[in-house]
Formats: C-alpha cells, sequence, structure tokens
C-alpha cells in the first residue's frame, strides 16, 4: 500500500473511502458538515459500539468513524477496524484524516497493518484481492516525518509477516538469504550470505548438526548498516534465529498444533531482517550488524541425535538430549560469533520455547539479559519500548541456579534443561555463548517470541499467521539508543 501525504483536506475527495477518527465524541465542523445530518445519530451510534461505523454522505467519498480515544494501542486497534471495512468493500484508495491529539504513527500502523492481506497463493475470487493500493494521509506538516516513518516501519514488519507466510519450500535457507540480500541491498545494507563451506571454516558446529538431516544447505546471513557519521563506536548486533522448518528431527513433533505452524520457526530472524531494512531506510546513526543463522531441521540424510555430542564455534561441547531443541544450537553459534564485534550490545530474537507460551500467552514475549549493573536499564529500554508500540515483553529470570540442569555427564553442556523453568534454561544456555573463555560477556537481551510471532486466528491489526512481532520493537529501542545517550 502506497502512502501519499497532504496537508489539504481537499485532496481525501477522490479516495474510495474517508477514514475520520473521532477524539472526545468530535470532529471539525469541516467533517462534519461534509458527512451530512445524519452524522450525529452515527457519531452516537459510535459512542454505544466503539466500532467502526459507516456513513454515506450525499456527496463525496464514503465515511467510516473510528473512535480514537485512548492510547496509541488503542488507536491502532480502532483504525484496524477501519481497515477492515476497506477490505470487506474492496476498496483500492483510502483516506485518512489525523485529527488534532490524535496520534498519526498510530492511525498508520492500525491502518497498513490491519488491512494486511497474504494472497500469493490465492488464484481466484474475493480471496485472490490483495488490499487497498494507496493511503492518502491529511495532517499538518509537523506530522509528515512521523506518517513518512510509520510508513517505513509497517513497511518492514509486511516484509517480516511475508517471510513467515512463504511456503516453506519457497524459504529454504539459500532461499530466505536471496530475499534478505535483495531486500537489504535495496535500503542500502551490506549483505552476505555464506554457505557451507564458510560456515565449515568458520567452526560453526551447532548450526551444521541441525543441518545434518537436511537435503538443503545451511545459511548464515551477515547484514550491516554502517552510517557516516555514527553515535556509537561500537555497533549493536541483532541475531535471529532462522529455523525455516522445524520438524524436531528425529525428536519428532506431532502434527496438529505444533508442526504444522512450525514455517513460522523463522520468525525471530524475518523481524531482525524486516529491522534491518527499516534502520537503513530510516538512515540511524547506529552502527548495527544482524547475524541470521538458517537451516531447517529434518530427520533425514544423517541427522543428528540424541547422544550426541557437538563442538560449538567457541568450541564448547554440548550433549544432545532432544533434537527439537535446535534452535539455541544455531543461536549459540552466532551470538559467540557475535563476541568478535566487540559490540555494546547484542540482542537475539527467537521463536525459542514453548515453555514462554504457557507462562505469557501469545500477547506477549519473553524478555532476558545478563545480570549485570546494565541490567536494569536494559530491561526498562525494552519494556518501555514494548508499552509504546503494543509489541509487549515481560521481564524473566536469568538465575545462576538454572544452570544446573543444563549440567552433561559426558560434555559441557546439555541442549536441555527439565520442565520445569524451561524458557529461563533455554536464556542460560545461550547466556553461556556470549562470554569469554575468561567470563567476560556483552550486554546482550535475549527476547523469546515464540507466543506473538505467529497467530492461528487474527486480531486487530494482527492477522492469523505471521504478525511481524519484534520489527516495531526493536526499531524503537534502536531510535532511543540513536536519539539518546546511546548507551546500552
Amino acid at each position: 500500500m502506497q502512502i501519499d501525504f497532504t496537508t489539504t483536506p481537499a485532496d481525501l475527495d477522490e479516495v474510495d473511502l474517508l477514514v475520520l477518527p473521532v477524539r472526545d465524541g468530535a470532529i471539525t465542523d469541516a467533517w462534519r458538515e461534509r458527512a451530512g445530518p445524519g452524522f450525529e445519530r452515527t457519531r452516537a451510534d459510535l459512542d454505544r459500539t466503539k466500532t467502526a461505523t459507516l456513513v454515506y454522505p450525499a456527496g463525496g467519498p464514503r465515511l467510516v468513524l473510528v473512535p480514537a480515544d485512548g492510547d496509541a494501542e488503542a488507536q491502532r486497534a480502532a483504525a484496524a477496524g477501519a481497515a477492515a471495512t476497506a477490505n470487506a468493500l474492496q476498496v483500492e484508495t483510502v483516506g485518512l484524516a489525523v485529527p488534532e491529539g490524535a496520534d498519526p504513527v498510530a492511525l498508520v500502523e492500525g491502518l497498513r497493518l490491519g488491512a494486511y492481506r497474504y494472497t500469493r497463493y490465492k488464484t481466484k475470487g474475493d480471496d485472490a484481492w490483495p488490499g487497498p493500493s494507496r493511503l492518502v494521509v491529511q495532517a499538518t506538516e509537523a506530522r509528515r516525518a512521523a506518517v513518512e516513518r510509520a510508513g517505513v516501519v509497517t513497511d518492514a514488519v509486511i516484509l517480516a509477516r511475508d517471510l513467515v507466510n512463504r511456503s516453506p519450500d519457497e524459504t529454504t535457507a539459500q532461499g530466505l538469504g536471496a530475499l534478505a540480500k535483495e531486500a537489504g541491498e535495496a535500503a542500502g545494507l551490506v549483505v552476505e550470505v555464506w554457505d557451507r563451506a564458510r560456515i565449515e571454516a568458520e567452526g560453526m558446529g551447532g548450526l551444521l548438526c541441525v543441518n545434518r538431516g537436511s537435503v538443503e544447505p545451511p545459511a548464515f546471513l551477515v547484514m550491516e548498516h554502517r552510517p557516516e557519521a555514527p553515535v556509537l563506536d561500537r555497533p549493536i548486533v541483532l541475531v535471529g534465529k532462522a529455523v525455516t522448518f522445524d520438524t524436531g528431527g528425529l525428536s519428532l513433533k506431532p502434527t496438529k498444533g505444533s508442526m504444522d505452524t512450525m514455517k513460522a520457526d523463522m520468525a525471530g530472524g524475518a523481524a531482525v531482517i524486516g529491522a534491518m531494512v527499516a534502520l537503513a531506510r530510516l538512515g540511524l546513526p547506529l552502527p548495527v550488524v544482524a547475524l541470521v543463522p538458517s537451516t531447517d531441521n529434518r530427520p533425514g540424510e544423517n541427522a543428528f541425535v540424541p547422544g550426541d555430542v557437538v563442538r560449538m564455534h567457541d568450541g564448547t561441547t554440548v550433549e544432545i538430549l532432544n533434537t527439537d531443541a535446535e534452535g539455541r544450537m544455531l543461536l549459540a553459534d552466532a551470538l559467540s560469533y557475535a563476541r568478535r564485534y566487540d559490540p555494546a550490545l547484542v540482542v537475539d530474537v527467537a521463536t525459542l520455547t514453548g515453555g514462554i507460551v504457557v507462562a505469557l500467552g501469545d500477547r506477549v514475549a519473553g524478555l532476558f539479559t545478563n545480570e549485570d549493573d546494565g541490567a536494569r536499564d536494559r530491561l526498562d529500554r525494552f519494556t518501555e519500548a514494548g508499552r509504546a508500540t503494543g509489541e509487549l515483553v515481560w521481564p524473566m529470570p536469568t538465575f545462576d541456579f538454572y544452570k544446573e540442569a543444563l549440567k552433561s555427564d559426558v560434555a559441557d553442556l546439555q541442549n536441555l534443561g527439565g520442565r520445569e523453568g524451561q524458557a529461563s534454561t533455554a536464556a542460560v544456555f545461550l547466556e553461556h555463548f556470549t562470554r569469554n573463555a575468561d567470563g567476560n560477556g556483552y550486554p546482550w537481551v535475549h527476547l523469546d517470541i515464540a507466543g506473538p510471532a505467529f497467530l492461528t486466528r487474527g486480531r486487530a491489526y494482527l492477522p492469523a499467521g505471521g504478525t511481524g512481532f519484534g520489527v516495531r520493537l526493536l526499531v524503537e529501542v534502536l531510535r532511543g539508543l540513536a536519539g539518546g545517550t546511546g548507551a546500552a
């Protein structure tokens, strides 16, 4: 959906559907007159129903009134109601008049993300209609930058959603790498897609062991944003898990309610790719590197088995107890590799554990960090960004005693703890690889997005399927680092 900006209300005369957000029960006199004599009755209905309400004036486009009171998340949800109306009517051009006091970013996000339809494989009828093609936003000139930023960020969310929703046979590891390279280079990023030989040369035993059951080669994506005048001397590193399809390997998942959604096990990688494209297009003055290890996890060929001992990138040996605890193996290699950048902060994003879904449900991601002097600042930064974007996160513990569950009789670690506290034991496993041989590590945040990354039933501006969760959260955190002190 293309976004055009205007300061002139008359430019909305030719749209197919005009969205009028109503704040405090009122709209401007100009729009009241245009709505015609039925406006007061319609507004009263809106006050009662709190849902998008259509008005058919004597002339001009159809109007849809939406309640725009409340915080940014409420405004996103309200705008998503208008988007649902636009989809139901199959209109091509939507107008949005942003009233005083409303949040233009939230309204644009709600409209664009609420109108999202994934139609790549639809071939006929209404199901193949791709959604509105154009959004015209009328607001004051002072709001232009915010509207344009919302357009860039929602483009990135849509990219992440599309990557997750693609058929897994199109998003093999190398296929995902090609898509990321195309999108990244178009945005001005420097992108490398490593092949098996380069991965072997780097000694990434965790990634290679998971790939042993696949007929498709693995990939390791490196994406770099190199601004001309960075505000930090050391880069931020984003790490995204991209298991392009997870059968569980020889520890095979059941199909219904588990394996049938596992094309989404690369949602962390998709979020990182989307965030990198957004920050490049926004021109954030932060040096940022993304590392995305990728493979599928299948039980064929020479698949890794419980009992195998794997030597990881940093030399740590890991005993495999369950081949369905594979994502941490990929991430561990990437977190170890990240040390060579001497990073100011590393953030990994992953659909890592079912335990976090049991704990927090499908609306909230788990937030973990290493316990050091900066831990509270990191937790606060991500929690506040989550509230601002509606991509909610909640702090979870990484106490030392969780390490007890990862002790192995035959190796340095085992890849699976017990049933209890599994999200925290998985996080503590990852934390091991953020530290060097002397025990010194970098500031690190782990986001377990297994709940909100993929929905079986949509709500408001989040569709069924890939949601793109994490893109807006990461961009908000990075914007804060770019505009504040820069301290991680």
